[in-house]
């Protein structure tokens, strides 16, 4: 399946799984739940996908580095401070965490398949292929960074 790695852009995978648990809720029961905690739960996910992706982005800009996931051999810095101090891979931590969001805002318990299908697809066929390319350019700095830092959280 290697020809699925650094293939499809990660918002087009956020997007097309976003799709799928929307045309999920249409057809699946919802659970009988308050819409203020529906609501609440929703948010509270919503704000931590923000903490995480948007911070993310400003730091691949200031590094002047790509932010292009299906050319990865374009990577240029290695980018470690910031919410990637937290995180190796913040920007899809906060697509996964937005996922969480919608699925608690549809209230469909099938739909929590969607964050768990993007956070497997995103491991294997995008995190993985740019940690292989991560250690090719930057040698002994990433595998150090790897060691301090988690990959998803």
């Amino acid at each position: 399946m290697r020809v699925l790695e650094h293939r499809i852009p990660p918002p087009l995978v956020f997007a097309i799984i976003a799709g799928g648990m929307w045309a999920v809720a249409l057809v699946a029961p919802a659970i009988p739940i308050d819409n203020t905690l529906r609501l609440v739960i929703a948010g509270a996910l919503f704000l931590l996908g923000s903490a995480f992706a948007p911070p993310a982005i400003v730091a691949f800009r200031r590094a002047k580095t790509t932010l292009d996931p299906v050319n990865i051999d374009a990577a240029s810095t290695l980018v470690t401070g910031g919410v990637f101090g937290f995180s190796r891979n913040p920007m899809y931590v906060g697509l996964a965490a937005l996922l969480a969001s919608w699925a608690a805002y549809l209230a469909v318990p099938w739909t929590l398949l969607g964050p768990i299908v993007f956070v497997l697809f995103i491991t294997r066929f995008q995190i993985i292929p740019e940690e292989r390319v991560m250690h090719a350019k930057f040698g002994a700095a990433y595998r150090d960074y790897q060691m301090r830092v988690r990959q998803w959280l």
